[in-house]
């Protein structure tokens, strides 16, 4: 059967018809109801070869002003990403996988004063906005507002905690191979720092990779307690290192609390050479003379525009039964606070 076929059969244009079946939003609900089924009737599928064909010429060509995603968050401030080198980072990625999909990007802040939730709604379908980009809240557990449920969402990071689609970076994982790359190095008695705000806007996920990597890797050796931080505290830091004597330290924590690090280390003549090896899990590393892992900031924007795009592709609107979640791995950045033990 074909799209000609259907279309006298349900009375419009076949353009209409492939217009419908393709799930897009210029042809009402309605209308789409009535094309999907009439087709199922006649037992109708469009040829796969032919979808990927299509998708490639849609994609070559420069569709700037195809549509337009929405990027918001839920902090007081209207961009959050011109506060936060990170966060900036993410929405510059953003910017050009939106833009190489044939989308533009529209920051709307909304908390913006005198904005209500029923107003925001009214300005995104003014906008014809169906996708919305989140760049999460400052509290962490935070609920992603219910009264936006009927747009495809995507977020970045854990702090939301209402089960959205998103993308994060892989804490897990990363931890690990920050331990594996230190006991390849010769280091043997491995402690963990992180600061109490990333310990639970990742989940867990370093502290509980922590535990389980010394079980698996070295597991007659009683692992090192972790010392969570509210920020620096300098005689924390040293009773628990004078008391443990790690060989090497692994940190984690953001990335405006590593010149105070460098500091206390000097200070107490921890590390340097033939010292204590050092090794950090921050937001951004590069140029800070530190060995550890970066977060990467060009994928997770990246990747939060790709998936954002196929839900809205798959009409996948709303608050997910089955949110799916990315993980970003972080790259490592070789600096000079490690060296090869014997």
């Amino acid at each position: 059967m074909s799209i000609r076929q259907i279309a006298r059969l349900v009375g419009i244009s076949p353009s209409a018809v492939s217009l419908a079946l393709r799930e897009s939003p210029k042809i009402s609900e309605a209308t789409r109801l009535r094309v999907h089924r009439q087709a199922r009737r006649m037992g109708y599928r469009p040829s796969p070869k032919v979808r990927e064909l299509m998708a490639q010429v849609r994609a070559s060509r420069d569709t700037r002003s195809e549509g337009c995603l929405g990027v918001i968050s839920l902090y007081e401030h209207p961009r959050p990403w011109e506060l936060s080198k990170h966060l900036s980072g993410i929405y510059s990625s953003m910017e050009r996988r939106a833009y190489d999909l044939g989308y533009g990007i529209e920051p709307l802040w909304l908390r913006a004063p005198g904005m209500s939730l029923r107003r925001f709604r009214a300005v995104l379908d003014t906008r014809d906005i169906h996708g919305l980009l989140s760049f999460g809240s400052p509290i962490l557990d935070d609920n992603f507002p219910v009264e936006l449920d009927h747009y495809a969402v995507v977020t970045v990071g854990l702090s939301i905690q209402t089960p959205l689609h998103r993308v994060t970076s892989d804490f897990y994982s990363d931890t690990v191979r920050v331990l594996d790359k230190v006991h390849s190095f010769g280091y043997r008695r491995p402690g963990l720092v992180i600061s109490r705000y990333e310990e639970v806007r990742s989940g867990h996920a370093h502290s509980s990779a922590y535990l389980g990597w010394y079980d698996r890797k070295l597991p007659e050796v009683r692992p090192i307690p972790v010392l969570r931080l509210e920020w620096m505290e300098e005689r924390s830091f040293v009773d628990w290192f004078r008391q443990n004597r790690p060989d090497v330290i692994i940190v984690v924590h953001v990335s405006d609390a590593l010149p105070e690090l460098s500091k206390l280390l000097r200070r107490h003549q921890v590390t340097g050479r033939g010292q204590v090896g050092l090794a950090v899990l921050t937001h951004n590393l590069e140029g800070t003379g530190l060995s550890g892992m970066q977060q990467d900031q060009n994928l997770m924007g990246a990747w939060a525009v790709e998936l954002l795009v196929a839900r809205m592709m798959n009409r996948d609107f709303g608050i997910p039964a089955n949110p799916r979640i990315e993980l970003v791995a972080s790259r490592w950045v070789n600096g000079g606070s490690l060296r090869r033990v014997r």
